[in-house]
């Protein structure tokens, strides 16, 4: 059990507040017409989150900083960092906003002082990994993961969904623009360039010592050999997206049972309202504290990749806490600004879309090439599948740009 962790805390971004608001959203909207999407999320989420981790473990550096030594050029190098910076703190946007607006409906603290909140208490987190390290940094997200789980899954046992209606919504299928829209942003909602960074990171700190880099060398010095490793890895990632795949699907299903027709629920404090008026105050109460360990889960892990991308790629380290000050700064700007939160968390995921492809390619590449990972390497079917899934989930993120940018 204690190879296990690294794909739990990177877990946590497949549980943010933007997959919240899609899956709330699609399920409300369309029932239960876009199951589909969120299963295949996860299908190609787990092949993805694998590979990170195999970088992390089999070369003992994370996905930014192998491409750091790759990307020759300082100004290739700089504009990379660039767009995966802009990527991170987007993503920083809409956990610190989704935080700030649980707090709002928990305790009616007003959007600006509870993301102030969210962001302290984030750091907090920041300081038991920096002071801690790697496996208390685990435990403390995974505690705040079995809360996501059991705030978002409670109210299923008030009001199940249909059974018939699952089954159906396992056939993919659209109807209409808007539902492409919604599936789009589902998948760019659960697969996010952060999330593929920190992964190799977080496998990384955990079983690779600072010195060695070849892959027999980590092996004598962890004691450990790689393959055992990678099996345990498998593991991890499969438990890690289970979780999050499970809780993901019961947000939706939740929405869709009880939720679609409602007016007012394309939004979190009008889900939280319906599920207050339909389902009571207890289902509607756990839903809100279920968004808050989600934002304060989420934000820590994207600090982490923020901190980790500029080291990779600038060979520039700044403290975690450092950089959650910095990072935290555009979000409170947004909130002073009176800025809707759902359009904040909508566009948020537009810029994700961005950076998908910059984070996908590459991780495939490397994770093909023997100069990287050697005997380690991708089989053909592993890197087929991974080419696959890229070319499917950047070509949705396109459509999503477009639509959000079209008004279609």
């Amino acid at each position: 059990m204690w190879l296990l962790g690294p794909a739990m805390v990177a877990g946590v971004a497949y549980l943010d507040p933007g997959n919240v608001a899609s899956n709330m959203t699609a399920g409300a909207a369309f029932g239960y017409l876009l199951v589909w999407v969120v299963v295949l999320g996860n299908v190609m989420a787990w092949l993805i989150q694998y590979l990170s981790a195999k970088l992390g473990i089999v070369t003992g550096e994370s996905l930014p900083q192998v491409l750091g030594r790759r990307i020759r050029r300082p100004w290739a190098r700089r504009a990379y960092w660039l767009q995966a910076e802009l990527v991170a703190m987007a993503t920083d946007v809409a956990e610190v906003i989704g935080g700030a607006v649980a707090l709002h409906l928990l305790f009616g603290i007003p959007l600006l002082w509870g993301g102030a909140i969210t962001g302290v208490v984030s750091m907090g987190l920041l300081l038991v990994q920096t002071r801690r390290g790697a496996r208390a940094f685990e435990t403390v997200l995974i505690g705040l993961l079995v809360i996501i789980a059991v705030g978002f899954s409670f109210g299923l046992f008030f009001a199940p969904p249909s059974p018939d209606g699952v089954v159906g919504g396992l056939v993919p299928r659209f109807e209409g623009t808007e539902s492409v829209l919604l599936a789009a942003s589902i998948l760019g909602a659960t697969i996010m360039p952060h999330a593929i960074y920190a992964h190799s990171a977080l496998a990384r700190d955990r079983f690779a010592p600072p010195s060695p880099t070849a892959a027999e060398g980590l092996e004598r010095a962890r004691g450990i050999s790689t393959p055992r490793l990678l099996r345990a890895t498998r593991w991890d990632v499969t438990i890690a997206l289970a979780v999050a795949g499970t809780v993901n699907l019961a947000i939706l299903l939740l929405a869709a049972a009880n939720l679609a027709g409602v007016d007012g629920t394309d939004s979190l404090e009008g889900a939280y309202a319906a599920l207050r008026d339909g389902l009571g105050p207890l289902v509607a109460t756990l839903f809100a504290v279920g968004l808050l360990a989600s934002g304060l889960a989420s934000t820590s892990v994207g600090a982490y990749a923020g901190a980790e991308i500029m080291h990779g790629l600038l060979h520039a380290r700044v403290p975690l806490v450092v950089r959650r000050l910095v990072t935290l700064v555009p979000a409170l700007v947004i909130l002073a600004l009176g800025v809707d939160p759902t359009l904040a968390l909508v566009l948020s995921q537009v810029v994700l879309s961005f950076g998908i492809p910059f984070a996908l390619v590459p991780l495939v590449v490397l994770t093909a090439r023997s100069t990287v990972l050697g005997a380690y390497r991708n089989r053909v079917a592993t890197t087929v599948a991974g080419v696959v899934a890229s070319v499917f989930l950047i070509t949705l993120n396109v459509v999503l740009l477009w639509l959000v940018l079209t008004g279609g």
